[in-house]
C-alpha cells in the first residue's frame, strides 16, 4: 500500500482526471474506485466522484498494493485477429462474458487469455481483470483488445480517453430512423432504481456521445452503423433506446420479449483502430457480420 500526497494545479478538473494525471500507472476507472471507497482525502475529507480541484488543494490518495491473479486459465478457443508482443485483439462471440464476476466465476474472455497468453497480460486493472483495456457486453459478439504489458494497457487506456482508439458497431435498430445519420450526445449514469441498468442521467451522469448512420433499411427495423466517441456501460444500447429506436432483441432497454434466433440485443463490434504502443504505427482491424447477424438480416428482409 502506498501514500500518494498531491498538490493540484488547475481548476476545475475532474478528481477521477486529476488522480490518472498524477499517479504514475493509475487509470481513470482505478481512480473512481478509490474515490467510491473512500480512499482519496482533501482537507481533512473524503473525495468524492464528482469533486473538482482547486490550486493548491492538497491531495493524499492511498493505493492498495497489487493483488495476484486469482483466475484459473481455461483452454477456450479464442479468434485471434491480430497478435504481437504487446496487444492483442480477440474476435468475442455471443454468450462469452470478458471478465469473472458473480454468477460467472470462469469460462470468460480473462480465463482464456490467461491460458493462451501465460503470464504476458498486464495487470493494472487488478485481480480480476487482467490485461482487459476495454469491454463489450456478453450478448455483444465482435473485436475486443487486451494489453500484453503495463506500458502498452497504459497507452491505449490513454488513447481511450482522448478518442484514438476509435470503435465501429454494427447494429439493428427497431424502427425505421428517419434521418439518414445523426448523434446522440447524452450523459449516462447508473439508473436511479434498477442499478442493474444505465440510464440518460443529465445531472450526475458521465458525458457520453455516438454517432449514428443508416447502414439499410427494412420493414420495421434499420440496419445502423455507430461510432463511439466514449465507452459507457451499454452506451449504444442505452443511447439508441433514448431515441425511440431500441436494439432489436434488447430485453432491458426496449421489449421485454426476446427476438426468435437472438440471444440479446443485435450488436456487433465490427471495426478497431488504434495506435500501436511500441511502434506508434495505426493499425485498422475488421472481423465480418457473424452468422448469427446475417441471418437476422435476412429474417428481417421480407
Amino acid at each position: 500500500m502506498a501514500d500518494y500526497h498531491l498538490i493540484a494545479d488547475r481548476a476545475g478538473e475532474r478528481a477521477d482526471a486529476f488522480l490518472a494525471r498524477s499517479v504514475e500507472g493509475l487509470t481513470r476507472s482505478a481512480a473512481q474506485r478509490l474515490l467510491e471507497e473512500g480512499a482519496v482525502v482533501c482537507g481533512g475529507k473524503a473525495w468524492k466522484k464528482n469533486s473538482k480541484t482547486a490550486p493548491g488543494d492538497e491531495v493524499t490518495v492511498t493505493v492498495p498494493d497489487p493483488q495476484p491473479v486469482d483466475v484459473v486459465p481455461q483452454n477456450i478457443p479464442l479468434d485471434v485477429v491480430y497478435e504481437d508482443g504487446d496487444v492483442i485483439v480477440i474476435n468475442k462471440p455471443v454468450g462469452m462474458v470478458v471478465h469473472p464476476a458473480p454468477g460467472h466465476p470462469d469460462g470468460t474472455l480473462v480465463n482464456a487469455l490467461l491460458y493462451h497468453c501465460g503470464d504476458s497480460l498486464s495487470g493494472i486493472n487488478g485481480q480480476l481483470r487482467p490485461g482487459i483495456v476495454h469491454r463489450i457486453d456478453r450478448d455483444t459478439s465482435g473485436l475486443i483488445i487486451a494489453a500484453k504489458n503495463d506500458r502498452a494497457h497504459l497507452a491505449l487506456a490513454e488513447q481511450l480517453q482522448d478518442h484514438s482508439l476509435a470503435r465501429v458497431y454494427e447494429a439493428v435498430a427497431v424502427g425505421n430512423l428517419r434521418a439518414d445519420s445523426g448523434t446522440v450526445d447524452a450523459p449516462i449514469g447508473r439508473h436511479p432504481v434498477d442499478r442493474k441498468k444505465m440510464a440518460i442521467d443529465p445531472g450526475n451522469g458521465r458525458a457520453a456521445v455516438t454517432h449514428w448512420s443508416v447502414l439499410a433499411r427494412y420493414p420495421g427495423c434499420t440496419h445502423v452503423e455507430c461510432r463511439l466517441e466514449t465507452g459507457r456501460t451499454h452506451q449504444i444500447r442505452v443511447h439508441l433506446a433514448s431515441i425511440g429506436h431500441p436494439l432489436l432483441g434488447d430485453v432491458v432497454y426496449g421489449s421485454k420479449k426476446p427476438y426468435p434466433g437472438l440471444a440479446g440485443q443485435c450488436l456487433h463490434a465490427r471495426k478497431l483502430k488504434f495506435i500501436h504502443p511500441a511502434t506508434g504505427k495505426p493499425v485498422e482491424l475488421e472481423c465480418p457480420l457473424p452468422d448469427w447477424f446475417q441471418a437476422v438480416l435476412r429474417k428481417i428482409d421480407r
